[in-house]
């Protein structure tokens, strides 16, 4: 099902949305300064390309400046909008539950990218919070 999932989500747009994330990814590595921010670009494209099967583990700590900074100077929440949005719109449909609930977990990480890691489902209970 999970294989499923992710060949419709890459169809449907999940190709676009994680070549688009790995692109900002390449543009924010240009200075030193963007180099953590596109880290966390390259985390979100990694998630956008394969979401089912993915968990995503919030650890905390320090990163929550480095969120703040996301926040304030990417447009952390105009990110996590579109998300919510799309999350809304495919939860109109019974068959489009699964990516609208996919869609959520991208906003969430959207929002607050650094203190976090994208483990498999089967990993999931074993990874550090």
């Amino acid at each position: 099902m999970k294989l499923f999932g992710n060949i419709v989500w890459l169809l449907f747009g999940g190709l676009f949305l994680a070549a688009s994330w790995f692109f900002i990814g390449l543009l924010l590595c240009i200075t030193i300064i963007g180099i953590p921010f596109g880290m966390q670009a390259f985390k979100m494209a990694i998630l956008t390309l394969t979401p089912f099967g993915k968990h995503v583990i919030y650890t905390g700590g320090v990163s929550t400046i480095w969120n703040i900074l996301w926040i304030v100077f990417l447009i952390g929440p105009m990110l996590a909008l579109g998300y919510v949005i799309s999350g809304f719109i495919c939860c109109c449909t019974i068959i489009g539950i699964p990516f609208g609930i996919q869609a959520f977990k991208m906003a969430k990480l959207a929002l607050w990218p650094f203190g976090s890691e994208i483990v498999d489902d089967s990993y999931a209970p074993y990874a550090r919070i």
